[in-house]
């Protein structure tokens, strides 16, 4: 081999090298975890009867995701042909972007908000354009209407929103839909059942519009990876071109429809959590901690300066919260899931040891 080229070795593309890196902090999570928006309880016990019947057989068998595609369109009153089932909805936003973004092209991102938009459209040869949000982390909508020019291909929009739990209202997104007819609007609504609201119904009436969802949050899937692409079937049949077929396992697709199927469970874990998250505010009200509205399973808090020693104090009392501060307009901010009542009591109590902490380092400086 000449020597010229021996040490080269197989490089990656540009694109890829530029890439943004995430690293979730997922190690050491023996504690209550309030850091990751999950279910911090169990998934359904009807799931847990499907888990113990699947054999080591049926294991063998590649998965066929069709089928359950067919009884979520029909549990969201679609048709087949407009849904996806993903691997979380994580692969549902990488999918959509491969499939509608190339050079050029413009995604519209409101911020703060979900991390790994920008990583995924940070893959592709589009520009990304954010538009931040005031101090009240509500929807920017004014703003974000007039940052829609030609080149606007995807405007991203959870809602509710993360890290900050604001909303956008069903007219702002029709606006916006309406303004630029040329764009995907891709609404995430991994946080819609502590809303209450979704816009699901518009598939299909709406041309643009895509709605994603994922099964990790309310109903305690995030270790089976599903999530769905819901969009007008023109626009799915693109999809589909760029999905893996065998990326759903044939674990999760046995378990999606029997979690689906308890309502009842599901019910009373929403209604646990929203019970749980009025109490909360009214203790961090009572602590005299700035906190923004939420309509979501978690609430972002103003720490101030010492937020990463906030978070460090909560762990070792036993509860794992999440550092926003990198996020754009955040600074100091930390964000705490919301569980169960006997949970955020927990919390509470950890909260309140952890500031008094604080104040007690404040004051010996």
């Amino acid at each position: 081999m000449p020597e010229a080229t021996a040490t080269l070795s197989p490089a990656p593309r540009a694109r890829v090298q530029a890439m943004k890196e995430y690293h979730p902090p997922l190690g050491g999570r023996d504690a209550l975890r309030l850091d990751f928006n999950e279910n911090t309880l169990a998934c359904s016990p009807k799931v847990r009867e499907v888990l113990a019947q699947i054999s080591a057989g049926s294991l063998t068998r590649y998965p066929e995701r069709e089928p359950v595609e067919a009884i979520v369109a029909d549990h969201l009153c679609l048709v087949p042909e407009m849904v996806a089932l993903t691997n979380g909805v994580d692969e549902a936003i990488h999918v959509l972007f491969e499939t509608f973004l190339e050079a050029g092209d413009e995604l519209l991102l409101p911020v703060p908000t979900y991390t790994m938009y920008e990583v995924y459209a940070s893959a592709t040869d589009a520009h990304v354009v954010t538009v931040q949000a005031a101090d009240d982390l509500q929807f920017p909508f004014e703003r974000l209407l007039a940052a829609v020019t030609l080149k606007t291909k995807i405007i991203a929009i959870a809602n509710p929103n993360s890290p900050s739990g604001s909303v956008a209202t069903r007219a702002q997104i029709l606006q916006l839909a309406r303004s630029a007819p040329h764009a995907v609007i891709l609404v995430d609504e991994a946080y819609f059942h502590f809303h209450g609201e979704t816009i699901i119904d518009l598939i299909g009436a709406v041309p643009n519009l895509v709605v994603a969802r994922t099964f990790s949050k309310a109903y305690g899937l995030a270790g089976l990876r599903l999530g769905l692409l819901a969009g007008p079937a023109r626009m799915m049949r693109w999809v589909r071109r760029m999905l893996s077929p065998y990326s759903v396992n044939s674990i999760a697709l046995a378990c999606l429809p029997p979690a689906l199927e308890d309502t009842a469970y599901l019910d009373w874990y929403v209604s646990e959590v929203l019970a749980a998250r009025a109490e909360f505010e009214a203790a961090l009200d009572a602590a005299r901690v700035r906190r923004w509205p939420s309509r979501a399973n978690f609430i972002l808090v103003e720490i101030g300066a010492q937020h990463a020693e906030f978070v460090r104090l909560m762990r070792k009392a036993g509860v794992l919260v999440r550092d926003r501060s990198s996020d754009p307009g955040c600074d100091g901010r930390v964000r705490i899931t919301i569980g169960t009542r006997e949970q955020m009591r927990h919390a509470g109590t950890a909260l309140n040891q952890t500031l008094a902490a604080l104040r007690a380092e404040s004051e010996a400086r």
